[in-house]
């Protein structure tokens, strides 16, 4: 069983697939409480769903992508189970995780979207390195963008650990008055090869996703 926050037939709100369809598997339950997480699991009852509901869900629904993201989807044993039977049904697959487990678990076509915790989130150090060597060019790994503190540390890490990484690297600023334009600007000047993250699904949809489940 899975513990579910939530299940929405949606857009994707960040990554490559932005704008893409998808059905959006919020899982229940985080091993961080980062300063400036958007989701607040604060009072959720979750709902815990087998393999096989959540793969009626999607049949239903008939969405191209499924996104799995928490919380960390990485804490359940059955998530991995989750991504074969919903790769068998020819859908793509992308998980979001805070990098702070073991990404070699999940199958190979999965597509990895991996944070590295910055300065600001309070968790600095606490991502597994060791994971980026699972990688590959269809992988991304996002930063969050908080503050110039978080931008600096940012160019640090790429230079330091990220030089063999063959995927794209996202520096996703908070969206909090002129951040995003800021980081956009560090990103020009400094030469960067990174992608700016910019997450629509909070302006398309600021009332919140369009939850089925």
């Amino acid at each position: 069983m899975i513990p579910v926050h939530e299940i929405a037939h949606t857009l994707i709100g960040e990554g490559l697939e932005t704008g893409m369809r998808c059905l959006l598997v919020r899982t229940f339950g985080c091993n961080l409480k980062c300063s400036w997480c958007d989701t607040n699991q604060d009072g959720v009852t979750p709902k815990n769903l087998s393999v096989s509901e959540i793969v009626n869900i999607l049949e239903k629904v008939d969405a191209p992508y499924v996104l799995i993201t928490g919380g960390e989807p990485l804490l359940h044993e059955e998530t991995s189970h989750l991504c074969s039977e919903i790769l068998k049904r020819e859908k793509k697959v992308i998980i979001e995780t805070n990098g702070t487990l073991d990404v070699s678990l999940l199958p190979v076509e999965v597509k990895k979207i991996m944070d590295l915790k910055p300065p600001s989130s309070g968790h600095e150090g606490r991502s597994l390195l060791e994971n980026i060597r699972f990688l590959d060019r269809k992988d991304e790994i996002k930063i969050v963008i908080a503050s110039n503190e978080d931008y600096i540390w940012a160019k640090e890490i790429i230079k330091k650990e990220l030089l063999n990484f063959s995927g794209i690297i996202s520096l996703s600023p908070v969206l909090n008055g002129s951040l995003p334009k800021m980081v956009a600007k560090w990103i020009i000047e400094d030469k960067l090869y990174v992608r700016l993250n910019l997450q629509i699904h909070k302006m398309v949809f600021p009332e919140g996703e369009n939850v089925i489940f």
